[in-house]
């Protein structure tokens, strides 16, 4: 009996891992039903985070009412896991692009919803945190979510600046002296999707603002903003996070985690994969499928298909990539790994179009590559 492994991510804007895991399944298993199949929902820090933990490992969702990237009251959640002592955030359930659909704009958006899930999982005992940070509509270096916790961040006249993109241009002065103490006496590991520097050419401003509602200019304007809060930090914190892999990872939340709490960023696919042993999983497969909705050049930057991938090596085990659309970069992408890659897009259409029937092409894509396994003689 052939042993295949589902890990996929999300298919952003139309379903979660565990829709996209099992609608696979479903299609493999009209062709081959004599087939086993294990399901691995993954996520790699974004959108699913939280339900892929608690799939893997049992435990409880907290839901919290917190602000939204603008600043309104949204009902949003976090997980804790059965030890009673570690949550498990991902920042798009309070600080994420579906939050603000037509109101895309970092210049006014904010994580500080993502710092109140952080202090609610203090004031509840947890002594460690899991953050995942991706899919945020924010750009404003992790501010919003530091001033939750009680930072201050001042102009030149000593008044709060506006907790978002916009507002580090004013920023001159960073006071930590207020900030809650227990968040230093946790452990805080960054689930990061991402790789980018906090600014410059593939920073946080120049390579996601776009996607967030930036046009050139106000990538420009965002990005010497950035520059001006890595300055101010080395000026008050004696802190350097330019270098920082990942600190320009959710419009720069990946900075600002290192720089107000005890955090050490990681590829979230690592932390997750390890959660739920995927390396054992995986032994005595003889298939993985992995994907995600868009791939390209980008994945590379430690995307779910490419951490599959390098888990894959040591197995000996080939992979195929199922995803949503299809970039350029490809030639990098199979030397990582990936075996073939096929989109699920069967018309050409635009996204508005292609999400309505993302479910049913999906099937039917599934199912066609089950037919050529078939063929090999499975």
């Amino acid at each position: 009996m052939k042993k295949v492994v589902i890990a996929v991510d999300s298919f952003k804007g139309t379903m979660s891992s565990i829709e996209v895991c099992s609608r696979i399944e479903t299609g493999f298993k009209a062709i081959l039903p004599e087939i086993e199949t294990v399901k691995v929902p993954i996520a790699d820090g974004g959108e699913g985070t939280v339900d892929t933990f608690l799939t893997a490992l049992g435990g409880e969702k907290i839901k919290v009412t917190v602000k939204d990237p603008l600043f309104r009251d949204v009902e949003s959640f976090y997980g804790i896991l059965p030890d009673q002592k570690t949550a498990v955030i991902e920042m798009a359930a309070a600080s994420g692009l579906p939050l603000v659909e037509e109101e895309k704009n970092p210049r006014l958006t904010s994580t500080y919803g993502t710092g109140e899930l952080m202090l609610d999982a203090l004031q509840r005992g947890c002594n460690k945190l899991i953050i995942g940070i991706g899919g945020s509509a924010t750009n404003d270096g992790g501010i919003g979510m530091a001033a939750a916790l009680g930072v201050k961040f001042l102009d030149q006249e000593g008044n709060p600046i506006a907790l978002n993109g916009e507002g580090l241009g004013q920023l001159r002065r960073i006071d930590v002296s207020e900030k809650d103490p227990r968040i230093d006496r946790c452990q805080v590991l960054v689930a990061c999707d991402v790789d980018n520097p906090l600014y410059g050419e593939h920073g946080a401003a120049y390579v996601f603002a776009p996607q967030k509602g930036a046009d050139q200019a106000m990538v420009e304007d965002l990005d010497q903003n950035l520059q001006n809060y890595a300055a101010v930090l080395q000026k008050d914190l004696g802190l350097s996070v330019q270098e920082i892999a990942g600190a320009g990872a959710a419009g720069g939340l990946g900075a600002g985690l290192v720089a107000f709490t005890p955090a050490q960023l990681k590829p979230g696919i690592e932390i997750i994969l390890d959660a739920v042993s995927f390396s054992a999983i995986i032994a005595d497969a003889d298939l993985i499928i992995t994907g995600e909705g868009k791939i390209d050049g980008q994945s590379l930057r430690g995307k779910v298909p490419i951490g599959i991938a390098d888990r894959a090596k040591n197995s000996g085990v080939p992979v195929i990539a199922i995803v949503g659309d299809v970039g350029d970069g490809l030639e990098a992408i199979y030397q990582r790994g990936i075996s073939a890659i096929f989109s699920t897009n069967r018309v050409a259409v635009p996204f508005s179009e292609a999400r309505l029937r993302a479910n049913r092409d999906l099937l039917e894509t599934s199912e066609s590559i089950a037919r050529l396994f078939k063929i090999a003689g499975w």
